[in-house]
Formats: structure tokens, C-alpha cells, sequence
């Protein structure tokens, strides 16, 4: 895979920064949608962008259970946004970094925890943790705007509309909330675990590129891209495939371990 990015060395950070990465998003054909692979760690990340992907995603649920949390904002955010940087850093692709709620940060401090870890955007959701019900919409697209406002241009920011994880089947209600964020100034939308025959619709009725999850088992990137997606990411997805892998070495390693006395 042809990387798209800027040029760089580990350990030297983003150099193309958050233009280069909103630039990613427009102009794609429809069965190229833009990967975003999600570290968990730095060593991961290098070996992504070290293979030709022209961003990085960094997933809520991978990072805090490579940390040894609960996915929910269960992680500390000193811990969070240390990971962040690590990832950052440790690679020449723009970050955008998934941060979940917020954290209950104030809008200015999230901000700035996310430009000094040197993320070039961030997911936020419209779930309420630790109960896991959805905000109200009009609540959620003011922080947004408050966001936006604070990070002005700085941020390529992915509103994700949590109705479809919440049981909630109608797309209607994913467009209305979409909507709301888009006027909020978002950047783009993730309708989380919308059924792939819904984007075309999410996309055309809210008007920003919309972000669809790949999951085992389902689509492919390119498919996701002909349904309507413009970005695909996969959660915590490539972490469990890699312990898997992890498991099944462990397992062949106690097989070959001679039994005790």
C-alpha cells in the first residue's frame, strides 16, 4: 500500500499535521476509502505506518486494554494521553486519537491534552459513561461546538452517533443527530456499527465523509467504501486478532514445555 502521508523519521511526530489528514478525506473513488489502522502501542504503530497506511487511528477499547482497563473510560487520562503520545511520536503519519466521551474534560483542556500529544483529531461520542445511554443530541452538538471552537482549525473532529449501538434501528435518528453535529462543526461522522446499507443514506442526507467499522466477518474496506463510507476503522478489532495469534503461541510454547516432576 502506497503511503499518502508526509515524510519523517520515528520519534520525529506528525509532519504533515491536520491539513494532510483533511486532505485525506475528499476526493476518494468510492472503493478506496481511506484505512486507518488502530494501534495500541507504539511498536504496532510503527509496523502500520512502516507498511504504507497514510493515517493512524488510535481505538478507546485497544489502547485501554493494552493499559489493562475496561473500554468505557474506565483508563486514568493521564494514561490515556500518554499512550496517545507514545503513538504519536513514534511514527511520520498523522494520529487522530479515539477519546471516547471526553473524559469529563472541559472543552479547552481536551483540546490541549489532545494537540500536545500530537493528535491531528479525535472521535467523540454521544454515550453517557459508565451508564452507557445516549446523551441528548442538542447537549452532545454544544460541546461539540465548544470544541470546535476551542480547537478552531486544529482538529479534524469525528462525531460518533452511538444510536445503532444503543438499539436504536432507524437511520432517521442517526441523520438527525448527525446533523446536529455537522451544524456543530464537525468534520466527519461515525455512525458506530450502522448497518453497512445505511451509508450511502448517512452520508448523503448529513453531508460530512462518514466512518464505518470493520468487523470480522463483515465488509471489507473496499465494500464499506462502495456502500457509502469514506474512512473505515476497526476498534479494538486488530488488537483481538493479534492475541489471538498471541494465545495460540502460548499454547504451542506449553505444548513443547517438558511436564514438571
Amino acid at each position: 500500500m502506497r503511503r499518502e502521508g508526509g515524510a519523517g523519521v520515528p520519534g520525529s511526530g506528525v509532519t504533515g499535521g491536520v491539513e494532510e489528514f483533511r486532505a485525506l478525506h475528499h476526493g476518494r473513488a468510492a472503493a478506496d476509502p481511506l484505512v486507518l489502522p488502530g494501534p495500541w502501542d507504539a511498536a504496532s504503530a510503527r509496523v502500520f505506518a512502516d507498511a504504507g497506511f497514510a493515517a493512524l487511528a488510535t481505538p478507546s477499547a485497544g489502547l485501554a486494554r493494552a493499559l489493562g482497563y475496561g473500554d468505557g473510560e474506565a483508563t486514568p487520562v493521564d494514561e490515556m494521553f500518554a499512550a496517545i503520545t507514545r503513538i504519536a511520536r513514534a511514527v511520520d503519519v498523522p494520529v487522530t486519537a479515539d477519546v471516547e466521551a471526553g473524559y469529563g474534560l472541559p472543552p479547552r483542556e481536551l483540546v490541549e491534552r489532545l494537540l500536545a500529544a500530537g493528535a491531528v483529531g479525535c472521535n467523540l461520542e454521544d454515550t453517557v459513561h459508565p451508564g452507557k445511554t445516549l446523551r441528548d443530541a442538542a447537549e452532545q452538538a454544544d460541546f461539540l461546538a465548544e470544541v470546535r471552537a476551542e480547537a478552531g482549525d486544529r482538529l479534524f473532529v469525528n462525531a460518533r452517533v452511538d444510536t445503532f449501538v444503543r438499539g436504536v434501528a432507524d437511520p432517521r435518528a442517526a441523520v438527525e443527530r448527525g446533523r446536529r453535529y455537522a451544524a456543530a462543526g464537525a468534520d466527519g461522522i461515525y455512525p458506530i456499527l450502522a448497518p453497512p446499507e445505511h451509508l450511502r443514506l448517512l452520508a448523503d442526507e448529513i453531508g460530512l465523509p462518514v466512518n464505518a467499522l470493520a468487523v470480522p466477518g463483515g465488509p471489507d474496506p473496499a465494500e464499506l467504501g462502495r456502500q457509502g463510507a469514506t474512512r473505515v476503522t476497526f476498534g479494538g478489532g486488530l488488537l483481538d486478532r493479534t492475541l489471538t495469534a498471541v494465545r495460540e503461541l502460548a499454547t504451542e510454547l506449553r505444548g513443547d514445555t517438558p511436564a514438571g516432576p
